[in-house]
């Protein structure tokens, strides 16, 4: 079997034309709308899609339920985590944690965008952290 490659995680809300204007403005990313109902938030390595609830008509009744997320966070490796924070504390009312260093050597800002998904901003510090991530 041939290995499987995550290309992208979407994200379905109620009020698509809202989420992905907030990530537009978090990522500094303009979206590419492929239908009203679904736009991608793309970067170098990853893609955010984000699709309205009209989208699950596709794929069934009751497969997905916008803002009821409390277990994944979607993560974006940044170059300046303070820097991203003084933006940021501009468009969210939920900062989780302020910048703070970890301990496995990344400082993170975690926010909730307006959906309530958790949204983590991090820069390597240690040199391990750049290590892995060639920063």
């Amino acid at each position: 079997m041939d290995k499987a490659n995550l290309v992208s995680v979407r994200i379905i809300t109620a009020d698509i034309k809202r989420l992905v204007q907030f990530f537009e403005h978090a990522t500094g990313t303009i979206a590419k709308w492929a239908t009203d109902d679904f736009a991608e938030v793309i970067s170098e390595s990853f893609t955010l899609a984000i699709g309205s609830t009209r989208t699950l008509a596709f794929f069934g009744e009751g497969v997905a339920e916008p803002v009821t997320n409390k277990s994944i966070i979607i993560e974006f490796l940044v170059k300046n985590v303070d820097d991203d924070y003084e933006r940021i504390k501009d468009l969210t009312s939920e900062i989780v944690q302020k910048p703070t260093t970890m301990p496995w050597g990344n400082r993170s800002l975690l926010f909730r965008d307006p959906d309530g998904n958790l949204i983590n901003f991090f820069t390597p510090v240690s040199e391990e952290a750049k290590m892995k991530f060639l920063y």
